[in-house]
């Protein structure tokens, strides 16, 4: 018979067992127990309804690393519980935002009490980081509203590279923090991009390539077998002589994804410094359309939509911004050079 008989909830101390963290980490203990009924069930499954304040990725992060103990024991998230188990979780949130306030002007697209969605413009680093210590979207966002210092990477809750543009969503509560990051790591968002690669494409499709640092170069990313799940769909908007304007869907959100899987595909994005190729200005291209592909000196690539679901409400939200000019004038000077040469 189990202690305490069934239903009933007891302790383990592990104080004897566990190095306790130093208290200027701000760690946080919580304990519970398994109930009898979820017998047979998966640890990962029973955690999220112990501990909902987390979401199941990062549970299962906490149990591999040893922040969950199971009856003062290190154990897998997919073993199958008896009921009755004591877990003990030690927490030490992330680090709350150290970067300063600068007053650097912010598009903002929405706003309400628990989310914020930004247009971010070309050349904007998202986080500070080497080579770029300050004047990032984090500082901006703590110059706009001061109280984002509070949560992690001043609220932001994903990121696109510095030289694309368009939509990020930023959250404004601890609680909604969790609850974007929960969607983000299920896949829940809808995020479509449009760019414009090199060569002309014949028809859309996907790319499922795994993605991962690559192995000479820890600055850029490659396709790898031991590299994460990575899935790109994209489709034909306009083919012109030499070019392709796409629409693409994010599966998943990997680091450069979509610059990889294009380069892997071999349609790099036009004026990728990193994955693209050499400028070619197209034969018999017109002086306007040369001035035009000399002058674009980043990947043309723009957030352009953006599909949520409200962490309060739960209504599904959409937003979806203009191309960047540089961008439109790109596709214009490319239709009109095409219009002349058709």
């Amino acid at each position: 018979m189990r202690p305490g008989g069934k239903g009933a909830k007891y302790t383990v101390n592990c104080r004897a067992m566990v190095q306790q963290p130093a208290e200027s980490q701000a760690s946080q203990v919580f304990e519970a127990s398994i109930p009898y009924d979820a017998a047979g069930k998966r640890l990962d499954q029973v955690l999220v309804d112990l501990f909902p304040q987390h979401t199941r990725s990062r549970l299962q992060q906490f149990v591999k690393s040893g922040a969950i103990l199971v009856d003062c024991a290190k154990v897998k998230p997919s073993i199958k519980v008896r009921g009755g188990e004591s877990v003990k979780l030690t927490f030490t949130p992330e680090p709350r935002s150290h970067s300063e306030p600068q007053a650097i002007p912010l598009d903002i697209v929405f706003e309400d009490d628990y989310l914020m969605v930004v247009n971010k413009p070309a050349g904007l680093v998202v986080h500070p980081g080497a080579g770029n210590p300050d004047r990032t979207l984090e500082n901006a966002l703590l110059f706009h509203d001061r109280s984002q210092e509070k949560l992690p990477r001043a609220g932001l809750v994903h990121r696109i590279d510095k030289d694309t543009t368009g939509l990020l969503v930023v959250a404004k509560t601890e609680q909604s923090h969790t609850a974007l990051v929960s969607q983000l790591e299920a896949r829940a968002f809808e995020r479509f991009y449009e760019g414009v690669c090199v060569g002309v494409m014949t028809a859309g499709g996907s790319v499922n390539a795994s993605i991962g640092r690559h192995p000479v170069d820890r600055k850029r990313m490659a396709i790898r077998e031991d590299g994460r799940v990575a899935e790109t769909h994209y489709r034909v908007v306009q083919r012109f002589g030499h070019h392709t304007h796409l629409r693409l869907k994010l599966e998943t959100g990997r680091t450069h994804q979509i610059r990889v899987h294009l380069q892997h595909i071999r349609y790099p994005l036009l004026g990728d410094p990193v994955y693209g190729r050499r400028l070619a200005i197209p034969s018999g291209a017109s002086d306007s359309l040369r001035e035009v592909l000399t002058g674009f000196k980043r990947q043309a690539l723009h957030a352009a939509s953006l599909g949520l679901k409200h962490p309060m409400s739960e209504e599904f939200m959409t937003w979806t911004v203009p191309l960047p000019d540089d961008m439109a004038d790109l596709l214009r000077a490319l239709s009109k050079d095409s219009a002349e040469h058709s």
